[in-house]
């Protein structure tokens, strides 16, 4: 099955065996020439099993079985992934939401509530907050912005919007018992950033991901904040963000 899809303003060819990730994609497709095409062959599909096998040992966890045609969604958003690099463009695991037309991206490790804390701007903030993606949008690094784009890889709530927002700032959250937003500068914020984003593993394409999150550093505002999870972290957090 081949279908083409606009995302972070390029044309994606998606070549598949199986028509799952067609369907996770349909509110993208466009009909124009490719800038990108993406063709999956069982040798990917076999590969990200390997790789969830692995993780499930590393965790400790017991071995998830995943459908091919699921797999293959993951093997589509790595070639996507590897091959947006070169238009200077990331693959980064957090959660974007927008208010009043500009973007704050939340990232943590998992399992530190993310999505839950977005969600309570949705709440606080109602009309005025959009959801662009709450697990992996795409970031557009240039000298002058830097973009977000909503992606159909929104994670389990299946949260996100075909749009793009300038992105102001990346805040890393922690859990605390008080709510408290602080600057950090890009060297601390650094670890974090690296570990967020699609990490390829052919060195010259590493070598770029590094350039553009020099980029990223430079171009957003960062934050580290302590959060409670109550209604007011909400309130908290934009403040600090807002500037």
């Amino acid at each position: 099955m081949t279908e083409s899809y606009r995302m972070a303003g390029k044309t994606i060819q998606i070549t598949s065996i199986y028509p799952e990730v067609h369907a996770l994609c349909r509110d993208y497709r466009w009909d124009a020439p490719p800038d990108m095409t993406v063709e999956i062959q069982q040798s990917h599909i076999d590969y990200e099993r390997e790789r969830s096998a692995a993780e499930d040992r590393i965790e400790g966890i017991p071995l998830r079985q995943f459908s091919d045609s699921y797999l293959e969604t993951l093997a589509v958003y790595r070639q996507i992934a590897e091959q947006m690099l070169w238009w200077n463009t990331i693959l980064f695991h957090g959660s974007v939401v927008a208010v009043d037309g500009v973007g704050y991206l939340f990232t943590a490790k998992s399992g530190t509530g993310k999505s839950t804390h977005t969600r309570l701007w949705r709440e606080h903030f109602g009309k005025r907050a959009v959801m662009v993606n709450d697990d992996k949008p795409l970031l557009q690094i240039t000298p002058s912005v830097v973009t977000a784009f909503g992606t159909p890889w929104d994670g389990k709530h299946r949260l996100s919007s075909n749009i793009s927002v300038p992105l102001k700032a990346i805040c890393i959250l922690e859990r605390g018992e008080v709510n408290h937003i602080v600057p950090v500068t890009k060297a601390a914020a650094y670890p974090m950033l690296l570990q967020q984003s699609y990490r390829p593993q052919n060195p010259g394409h590493m070598a770029k991901l590094l350039e553009l999150l020099d980029g990223l550093g430079e171009g957003v505002s960062l934050y580290r904040l302590s959060c409670n999870m109550h209604p007011s972290a909400a309130q908290t957090a934009y403040d600090g963000l807002k500037g």
